[in-house]
C-alpha cells in the first residue's frame, strides 16, 4: 500500500521530474563551465566600441561610460528601422562560453525582446553569402525577417517586455534559424521553453553566461538573488561551428552591457 501511495504521489507531482531535470542541467552546465577555456575576445568598453563591433540599425544610439555600453533602439514601435543589432567583428569557431553583465534600462510596454545570436553566418546563397559583413548594407534596416530568412545561427531571446497574459507571456526561448527550409521561423524553436521566469527587472544587473557545446545550449542568469539555468536541445538540427556573435534589441528597448567575454572551450 505504501508503495502504491508513493507511486501515485510521484505520478501526480511532475514537479519532482522538473526538479530532477533542472538538477541534471545544472550539473552538466557546471561540468562544461569547468572545461579548459581560452579567452578569445574581451571588451571592457573603455575604448571606442566601433573598434570591435559593427552596428546594424541607423536609428540606434550607443553611449559608453565608466566601462559600460548603453544601447538604445529607436523609439517607434512596430518600425523595422528602429531595431538594432551589434555584431562582433571577429568570428568564433567551435564550442564557446559567452558572458556579460546585462541591465534592462527601458520600461517599454510593447511585446518585444532582447536576443543573443551565437555563431551567425549567411545562408550561403547570393547575396546572403556566408560572411555576413559582405552584406551589411542590406541590414541598415534590421528587420527580423532579414535575419531568420537568411542566416544560419542560434538565437536566445530574453528580457521580454509587455504585460504578461495567457497569449503573450514573458519568456526565455531559443531557435536555430534554418534559411534553407524557406519557411521563416516555422519549426525553428528549440525545446524546452521557459515561461514567466520573473527575471530582468528594470535597473537590476544580471550576469549572463551562455554555453554552446556541440548541439547543447545553456544560459545561466545570476543576480537579484537568483541563480537559474536554462537548457535548449539543438540535436535535431545541423550543428553550427563558426560565426559572429550579435546582440539584438527590438524597437523601444534600451540596455546596458559590461564585461563582455568570449571563451573557446576544449573538446
Amino acid at each position: 500500500m505504501k508503495k502504491m501511495i508513493l507511486g501515485l504521489f510521484f505520478l501526480l507531482c511532475p514537479c519532482w521530474i522538473v526538479w530532477g531535470q533542472q538538477n541534471e542541467q545544472q550539473k552538466r552546465f557546471d561540468i562544461l563551465s569547468e572545461k579548459p577555456a581560452r579567452l578569445v575576445f574581451e571588451d571592457n568598453f573603455r575604448h571606442a566600441w566601433s573598434e570591435k563591433w559593427h552596428l546594424d540599425g541607423e536609428n540606434a544610439k550607443i553611449i559608453q561610460k565608466d566601462g559600460r555600453l548603453e544601447m538604445y533602439a529607436g523609439g517607434r514601435a512596430y518600425v523595422d528601422a528602429d531595431h538594432l543589432v551589434l555584431w562582433t567583428k571577429e568570428e568564433f569557431k567551435g564550442n564557446l562560453k559567452i558572458e556579460y553583465d546585462f541591465t534592462r534600462l527601458d520600461s517599454s510596454g510593447y511585446y518585444c525582446v532582447n536576443i543573443l545570436y551565437i555563431q551567425a553566418q549567411g545562408a550561403g546563397r547570393k547575396p546572403f553569402v556566408k560572411d555576413i559583413f559582405k552584406w551589411n548594407e542590406l541590414r541598415k534596416v534590421p528587420r527580423m525577417s532579414m535575419y531568420f530568412n537568411n542566416m544560419d545561427t542560434y538565437h536566445i531571446s530574453y528580457a521580454v517586455t509587455g504585460v504578461a497574459s495567457e497569449n503573450k507571456p514573458e519568456y526565455i526561448r531559443a531557435r536555430r534559424y534554418m534559411p534553407q527550409w524557406e519557411k521563416g521561423l516555422e519549426g525553428t524553436d528549440l525545446k524546452p521553453e521557459y515561461l514567466n521566469t520573473g527575471l530582468f527587472k528594470i535597473g537590476v544587473t544580471y550576469h549572463l553566461t551562455f554555453i554552446k557545446y556541440e548541439t547543447e545550449l545553456y544560459m545561466n542568469v545570476r543576480g537579484d538573488g537568483q541563480d537559474r539555468i536554462f537548457y535548449f536541445d539543438a540535436s535535431s538540427f545541423p550543428r553550427i561551428d563558426k560565426g559572429r556573435i550579435g546582440l539584438r534589441q527590438m524597437y523601444t528597448r534600451s540596455s546596458r552591457y559590461a564585461n563582455f567575454r568570449v571563451y573557446q572551450l576544449d573538446e
